[in-house]
């Protein structure tokens, strides 16, 4: 299974000196959807694709939440568009913690795609290290990517509803205490949800350690017979947890993808705030 890659491997990995690796652009912006691809225009690492959260890695939303899965078959033809192929590597990128290229990165293997990394440091850390960034939009042939069994687990409203799952909620403390709530229209956390706000997965925009991750989850003591679920508010950085806890060596959670926001699109499902 592939988790993070490092910059000086990449360099070594751009499709320029690899022509099995491909390398997505996963830089989006909630609430400005051209944004993400204004910023790869500006500069992106040479030989990447853009991958926009709302343009391809997400449905419309609706009562699934804001960012809903896409169907698993339109998501594989979009791979073939970009030129993915069975044996392809993938990298993914942003400049937000990582958050939208895990994204990328729990979809790949949703879809039975294995080698896949998440760049540490993202595109910051890219550039402080001196490596080049270009303008220029790449293409690639139609590539032949074929759907095979999901390599991850996914958890359904019906499978949070008085379940036995530890719920670890990866937004910052104040939304989940229900202090504040600057994109939903419902204040709160899931009954029974930890909180553990993604960004404290990270140390000068890289992963810290996995001794220091491992440290982290330790501290939550978490019931080591309860399945893990990972929410935030649309399945977004509920993946970066996801991720933090593989590199800490944990078995995988689950993901719920619809996450907060599909959870309070029922008035009757419970909240707690505080």
């Amino acid at each position: 299974m592939g988790l993070l890659i490092s910059q000086q491997t990449l360099a070594l990995e751009t499709p320029a000196n690899n022509n099995r690796a491909m390398v997505f652009d996963c830089r989006s912006h909630l609430g400005n959807l051209s944004q993400g691809k204004k910023d790869f225009d500006s500069g992106h690492i040479p030989g990447a694709q853009h991958a926009d959260l709302d343009q391809h890695l997400a449905a419309p939303p609706g009562a699934g939440g804001r960012h809903p899965l896409p169907a698993r078959e339109a998501l594989a033809d979009q791979f073939q568009q970009w030129g993915i192929n069975p044996t392809t590597r993938i990298i993914c990128y942003d400049q937000n913690n990582g958050a939208f290229a895990a994204r990328l990165w729990w979809l790949c293997r949703w879809l039975g795609h294995d080698d896949v990394f998440v760049l540490d440091g993202g595109l910051d850390g890219w550039i402080q290290q001196g490596h080049p960034i270009e303008t220029t939009q790449s293409t690639f042939p139609q590539g032949d990517f074929a759907l095979k069994p999901a390599l991850t687990k996914i958890c359904e409203v019906a499978d949070v509803l008085g379940s036995s799952n530890t719920l670890i909620d990866a937004r910052d403390s104040a939304r989940y205490r229900g202090e504040i709530e600057p994109i939903d229209p419902v204040a709160g956390h899931i009954p029974g949800a930890i909180s553990v706000p993604f960004s404290d997965n990270m140390s000068g925009g890289y992963f810290k350690p996995a001794a220091i991750l491992k440290q982290r989850f330790e501290n939550l003591d978490l019931a080591p017979d309860s399945p893990l679920v990972c929410y935030c508010g649309s399945g977004v950085t509920a993946i970066h947890n996801l991720l933090a806890l593989l590199i800490a060596g944990y078995s995988e959670p689950a993901l719920y993808a619809g996450s907060w926001s599909e959870w309070i699109t029922d008035p009757d499902r419970p909240i707690e705030t505080a």
